[in-house]
């Protein structure tokens, strides 16, 4: 966290603004009130979508160490400025570094995210922020763990792919891949349009990190609809540093984590690197084979930074990051539970299709080390896994960036050209170790943005603080959904009518094998391959209106401009042993179908009419193949001589292959073309005096609609639309050493996206029964609204002692919500539909808070003892996105801790680190018939320093 103690300098500002120089500043505020007004200078000019000078920041924090060293700040790391005396003041602050690097302290929150270095007080609008030592003291680096921190902030279970980032409950389930993020993230200015780019990522030598609560868009950057989620990291500097930390932990844990940096060329180019390993074990077996583990960790990646300086008014920073592909399981994470045997209404639950029936059938018995009760129940009674199929998820990414700053006199302007890609290839497994679904049931993504942004900015001090930019994005994803099927599907996917007639004789048991064993397709879910390309130009402005001394309105506008493009298909590749036994044909919705080269028969098996002479030849080489009649010279002959029965099971097997195969369409497009998505920042802002600020704020943005499939028909989905009101109080009382900042709000949405019951016309055209069909798509819910009450708050009044507190009170519910989806103890009933209208929101805890501490103390002459905790509460929530009354998963809270003592210089540190201290053992998720398990307690030792 950025932390500086600020005294006055709003009210000199003020004096600035009218003209008139103040009669006397303290050394520091005349430093701070200096740097505010030239924020927008030659060489750290705003970040593109976070208006922070990283330099500047630096030099105060060295500043404000030297000449307030009464409250115990340290040096932070030295910030590269080409305005200062590059010989004098280096070789002063690398004195000061050296004696008197010690623990931060804080006082007045500066943000990234307005403009231009505006304290957190001066930010009319809800946002949270925590610094990057306190995340390296008890081992945070996932975005999960950065979010923790962070009031109505949540990073939401999932994989690599699915999980999400959400705030005030709104963008809790996962999106699909047309779909934007509801919360938006930036590293170091570049914004990423795809959430999955940050999920399996280590953020190291992090400066700060924060979060922007509401719609965004103005200030430059991609808009989002419900906030944003900003990590910054340090930048390179022509002090020589080296810092390096080496943890060893449970579950075979190992992470070490360098970042060094100083001068390639003095006072001209500068150079920064960071470099990680994290390798460690699951704390979930596979039992079917005990050297893969599940939720376990690989990564390897790395960061390399470059910053020139060739002149006071020109500088540019080159960024390069790499993240090669590795390993993690996390997809089959799960342990089942007995499916109810009764629906919510009281029938009773035939469980024909559940896997309790379909493991008792002989086929599966025979394997007598397996069974249902006492294998697939509850992880086998070992809280583990068990299949034969599953792989890790593997993932990789790689992305670099150009910033250029310049100074055009009483402007700056900034650009920053950005490029970043993203591997994900999932292959799952059904949850048994039989041969059902291999390397089947995943996806593969391979995912790319490239993005311009070109602000200027005036440097601010006037009547009007402005700022305004282009902003260019274009965005592409091809995937493709595999499903396949091994030699143990046909017996899996039989209904029982199916099962029973073919297990009956050995011929029969050869066709309910061969009609899916090793049948592989691009399977509709909701499209088997999808190439996505998606196009963003957007123009913004905002401006700080300076009306009076203590008033100040901050007015925004964006036009966005979309075009989303989406073609689609799904087809068979790989026909496997039972090709003679496809369909016909698949029908494609409006006329047409795609061929599958099959022969018709009719419900018992007969030849239907219509065969040529090529499908009555394929007739008899199947019965030939499956009950030894040969083929004579008349077609279709030996197939006819078949009894009843055998045709009825030759028709069974057909019937067990087209219902897998299911909807089969050749390349479609679906196109949304000019969405126009403006973005609305309306804040006045009266600053009563030093210490209390108010603020009320109306934010409006549109999230861009989707261009979809349901089955084989183009599915547009409207964007979704979203105002917020917010009224905030921020308290910054040096003298109780508090700061505190709450604010009121309440969001409402419009078509909000997310899994609906949309009209499917292939499937009701299909079967023509008279009966309409709906399928599980992401669509519009109506309305949705969100209110409640959010706090940030810092206290440092005890000695030696630093407190937080983040939480909130949360009410997302549905307005209006006529086309939800049945959860599962209803999908007895004829309606598809199901009336969510004032339902709680799928994944929003109502109660959530954040309360850590720090406590640093010097002893033993020239040590340092600290520790470190920090507890995360959250209120009960249901994880279905069906609202299913089974997956409540119940109010819990989390602590980290750690413990350590170091030399007062940080040469060296060692820290006993402990996740999940008193090992809460809450669900993650849960369902009706199983649930994904909590992470276990770990216990880590961490060795740190610097070289």
């Amino acid at each position: 966290m950025s932390i500086k103690t600020v005294q006055g300098v709003q009210s000199e500002k003020s004096s600035l603004r009218r003209g008139r120089a103040p009669f006397r500043l303290k050394p520091i505020a005349t430093v701070v009130a200096g740097m505010a007004l030239l924020a927008s200078g030659p060489l750290y000019a705003a970040d593109p979508t976070i208006a922070d000078l990283q330099a500047q920041i630096a030099q105060l924090k060295q500043i404000i160490a030297n000449q307030n060293a009464a409250l115990g700040n340290s040096p932070a790391k030295d910030g590269a400025d080409a305005n200062k005396d590059k010989s004098s003041d280096k070789d002063a602050a690398r004195k000061d570094a050296a004696s008197q690097e010690d623990v931060k302290k804080l006082d007045e929150v500066t943000v990234s995210g307005q403009s231009p270095l505006a304290p957190l007080q001066d930010v009319p609008l809800s946002e949270s922020i925590v610094s990057g030592q306190e995340l390296a003291q008890t081992g945070s680096a996932s975005i999960a763990s950065i979010t923790q921190r962070m009031a109505n902030v949540d990073w939401n279970v999932g994989n690599q792919r699915t999980a999400s980032l959400s705030i005030r409950g709104i963008g809790k389930i996962g999106q699909t891949e047309a779909q934007d993020p509801s919360v938006g993230i930036s590293v170091d200015g570049v914004p990423y349009a795809y959430n999955p780019l940050v999920s399996a990522f280590d953020f190291v030598d992090v400066d700060n990190a924060s979060a922007i609560r509401g719609p965004q868009g103005t200030a430059g950057g991609k808009n989002t609809s419900v906030g944003v989620v900003n990590v910054t990291t340090n930048r390179p500097s022509f002090t020589p540093s080296a810092d390096y930390s080496l943890t060893f932990g449970q579950e075979n844990t190992f992470i070490g984590k360098l970042a060094a940096g100083g001068p390639v060329i003095n006072d001209l180019l500068a150079w920064r690197g960071t470099f990680v390993v994290d390798r460690g074990d699951g704390n979930m077996t596979n039992l079917y084979n005990d050297n893969t583990t599940y939720t376990n960790t690989d990564r390897l990646s790395g960061r390399v930074q470059f910053l020139l300086t060739p002149s006071s008014t020109f500088n540019a920073r080159l960024e390069v990051d790499s993240q090669p592909t590795a390993g993690e399981s996390w997809n089959g994470a799960t342990i089942y539970t007995p499916t109810p045997t009764h629906y919510a209404n009281g029938a009773v639950n035939p469980l024909t299709t559940d896997a309790s029936t379909r493991l008792a059938r002989s086929w599966f018995t025979n394997e007598s080390n397996y069974s249902y009760a006492n294998s697939y129940l509850y992880g086998g009674g070992q809280n583990a896994v068990n299949n034969n199929a599953g792989q890790p998820l593997y993932t990789s990414s790689h992305g670099s960036s150009l910033e250029l700053n310049w100074d055009i006199g009483k402007h700056t302007l900034t650009s920053l050209t950005a490029y970043k890609d993203y591997y994900f290839n999932a292959v799952n497994d059904e949850g048994t170790p039989f041969d059902i679904n291999p390397n089947s049931g995943g996806f593969q993504n391979r995912y790319r943005q490239i993005s311009q942004e070109l602000k200027i900015a005036n440097k601010p001090g006037g009547f009007v603080d402005y700022q305004a930019g282009v902003y260019l994005l274009k965005d592409s994803n091809n995937d493709a959904y595999t499903k396949s099927y091994g030699s143990d599907a046909g017996a899996w996917f039989a209904n029982p009518t199916q099962y029973t007639a073919l297990s009956a004789t050995s011929a029969g048991q050869l066709l309910m094998q061969n009609a899916l064993n090793r049948l592989s397709m691009y399977s509709t879910t909701p499209s088997g391959v999808q190439d996505i390309e998606n196009r963003s130009e957007a123009l913004y402005g905002s401006a700080d209106w300076h009306l009076a001394d203590k008033f100040t309105f901050t007015t925004g506008l964006r036009e966005t401009f979309e075009q989303r493009t989406n073609v689609g298909g799904t087809f068979i590749t790989d026909n496997g042993f039972g090709s003679l036994l496809n369909p016909v044909s698949v029908p494609i919705t409006g006329g047409g179908s795609v061929q599958t080269g099959g022969f018709a028969t009719t419900g018992k098996g007969a030849l239907a009419a219509g065969n040529s002479a090529a499908q009555l030849a394929e007739a008899d080489a199947v019965a030939l193949q499956y009950f030894g009649v040969k083929p004579t010279g008349t077609a279709g002959a030996a197939y006819n001589s078949l009894t009843a029965a055998q045709q009825q099971q030759v028709a069974y097997a057909q019937a067990i292959r087209k219902t897998q195969i299911g909807n089969l369409f050749p390349t479609t497009t679906a196109k949304l073309r000019e969405n126009h998505l403006p973005t609305i920042l309306l804040s006045p802002q009266y600053k009563f005096n030093d210490n209390y600020t108010s603020y009320v704020s109306f934010q409006y943005n549109q999230k861009a609609g989707i261009a979809q499939f349901v089955n084989d028909v183009p599915n547009i989905v409207q964007p979704e639309k979203t105002a917020a009101y917010e009224w905030g109080l921020k308290v910054n009382l040096p003298e109780q050493k508090l700061n505190f900042n709450v604010d009121i709000f309440t969001m409402n949405i419009l078509d909000y996206q997310q899994q609906v019951q949309v009209y499917d016309a292939y499937t009701t055209a299909n079967n023509n029964n008279g009966q309409l069909y709906y399928d599980n798509v992401t669509g519009n819910a109506s309305r949705v609204r969100a209110n409640g009450v959010e706090i940030d708050a810092f206290y440092k009044g005890i000695p030696n002692t630093t407190l937080r507190f983040a939480g909130a009170y949360n009410n997302a519910y549905y307005v209006s919500y006529t086309n939800a989806g049945q959860a599962a103890e209803n999908v007895n009933l004829s309606n598809p539909l199901a009336d969510d209208t004032g339902k709680q929101l799928a994944g929003n805890a109502k109660i959530t808070f954040n309360l850590g501490g720090d406590y640093r103390v010097p002893v033993w002459g020239g040590k340092l003892f600290h520790t470190s905790w920090n507890t995360g509460f959250v209120s009960r929530y249901n994880s279905d996105v069906a609202l299913s009354q089974y997956a409540w998963v119940p109010a819990h809270s989390v602590t980290d801790w750690s413990i350590g003592l170091s030399n007062v210089k940080q040469t060296f540190d060692v820290s006993l680190i402990t996740k999940n201290l008193f090992n809460n053992s809450t669900p993650q998720t849960i369902t009706w018939n199983s649930y994904t398990p909590a992470v276990q307690r770990w216990l880590g030792l961490q060795f740190s320093g610097k070289l």
